[in-house]
């Protein structure tokens, strides 16, 4: 049995965090490689490491000297090191790497700003291997650059590149346990690329894939998914198991336990994905799996997100036109920008987009366009658009699912602009206003979880 496991911000706060994942990895022999976040929030009022070292980044880009930053982020580590007993050269190499990394051009701030980001979850790597070995276990700080963790040169977005899967699974031939920095590898050229925040479950599902581990843990602050935002309805409903493609809807529509790009490597390696509770280590948590066979209902979740609009046009005998929606998307394509749903009728197309790129700005190309090229007759925006989803692998198999999930928003008063149901048939998508939907969220909860 072989296990990658990566631990948040949230896991590695302070010193009392630190010696709890610590503990957790040694309870079990298997898990191999520890990926690590920044230190995150101690406290609601605190700010996590990755905000302090953006501030540091801004400070310097601006033309600051940054000193004050600087010394929050030293501050911070230093606690940490201080309270875990290190040796004093782990505090002087972490200082040692921030004025390196301060030393670097920043005129161009996206890869400055890089730089210095990645320094939260590569001195926190050092703070733990250390650790470890203070306690006399073998351990190792694994630099991602001689690792092999290589990323294209895509500033704050970056994506793996195939040939780092073989590089990287030389760290299962690693002796005890090998702590790797999440968030940021190294491009061709050597210069440090992030992945987008939050990136760390990133480089732990990558990790998973290259070793083939068994399972790959990612150890958070909850003792499962839910079914629904606990925040908006007390004691939710644990999910025990969920599939890699139920999981992907639920986390495009606002479910935030998972990078929404994390599971990828995983699901192409068909590896288990096991989130855990670094609070509470004796749950089980939650299994994402490629395939499951005990289903607690028809529905597993239930999400919703705003900051969607909608391109709704119409033409008479718009079905008649071969290529007609091809050449719609090709000038979406032509102004960059990517469409989440496209529902039709005989003479009308919807185009669903995040409106964040959708700007105004563009839609005054765009609607000019369709009508100078495709002749559309009727073009109408709505920007107060909402996603609410229903997500549930035994959905394909039951009937009337669609028609319950409306009729209970119908029963609260939720007016629907859109319905839309995947071909996989295991999520149906409906289109409400934003002041809707956290209301309808809970309604549907209550239609297929409290009846």
């Amino acid at each position: 049995m072989y296990k990658v496991c990566k631990f948040g911000g949230s896991s590695l706060a302070n010193a009392e965090q630190i010696r709890k994942v610590c503990d957790i990895m040694l309870s079990d022999p298997s898990r191999r490689v520890m990926v690590v976040s920044a230190p995150g929030k101690r406290t609601r009022e605190d700010a996590k490491v990755t905000d302090l070292l953006i501030a540091l980044a801004n400070a310097r880009i601006s033309g600051y000297d940054g000193a004050r930053e600087l010394q929050d982020v030293l501050d911070r580590f230093g606690s940490i090191a201080a309270e875990l007993e290190l040796e004093p050269s782990i505090m002087a190499a972490i200082t040692a790497d921030m004025d390196g990394r301060l030393c670097q051009d920043c005129s161009n701030s996206l890869r400055f700003m890089d730089a210095i980001k990645a320094a939260g979850e590569d001195n926190c790597a050092r703070l733990v291997a250390g650790y470890l070995q203070g306690i006399g276990r073998t351990a190792s700080y694994v630099d991602p650059r001689d690792a092999g963790m290589f990323l294209t040169e895509e500033y704050g977005n970056a994506q793996v590149l195939p040939e780092a899967y073989p590089l990287l699974a030389r760290l299962r031939s690693n002796p005890g346990i090998s702590v790797f920095p999440g968030f940021f590898g190294y491009s061709m050229s050597g210069q440090v690329v992030t992945f987008s925040r939050g990136g760390s479950d990133i480089t732990g599902s990558i990790l998973a894939a290259a070793t083939e581990a068994h399972v790959y843990e990612n150890w958070t602050d909850v003792d499962s998914v839910y079914s629904v935002n606990p925040t908006l309805v007390s004691n939710p409903h644990p999910i025990m198991e969920i599939t890699y493609d139920e999981m992907r809807e639920l986390a495009y529509a606002g479910f935030t336990v998972l990078h929404e790009e994390a599971l990828l490597p995983a699901y192409r390696k068909g590896i288990p994905v096991n989130i855990r509770n670094t609070n509470n280590p004796t749950a089980r948590g939650t299994m994402i799996v490629r395939d499951r066979v005990n289903f607690d209902g028809v529905v597993t979740g239930i999400a919703g997100a705003k900051g969607f609009c909608s391109l709704n046009m119409s033409k008479y005998l718009m079905n008649r036109e071969i290529g007609f929606a091809l050449k719609v998307l090709q000038i979406l394509a032509d102004e960059q920008i990517s469409f989440e749903h496209m529902p039709s009728g005989i003479d009308s197309l919807s185009i669903i987009m995040r409106k964040d790129y959708f700007t105004p700005e563009k839609e005054q190309i765009i609607t000019k366009r369709l009508a100078a090229e495709l002749g559309i007759e009727k073009v109408a925006v709505n920007r107060n658009l909402a996603i609410v989803i229903i997500v549930g692998e035994a959905m394909a198999r039951t009937v009337g699912v669609t028609a319950r999930a409306a009729n209970a928003l119908s029963k609260a008063g939720v007016n629907l602009e859109i319905i839309n149901q995947g071909s996989s048939e295991i999520s149906v998508m409906f289109g409400v206003r934003e002041e809707y939907c956290n209301y309808a969220v809970k309604e549907l909860y209550k239609e297929f979880f409290q009846r």
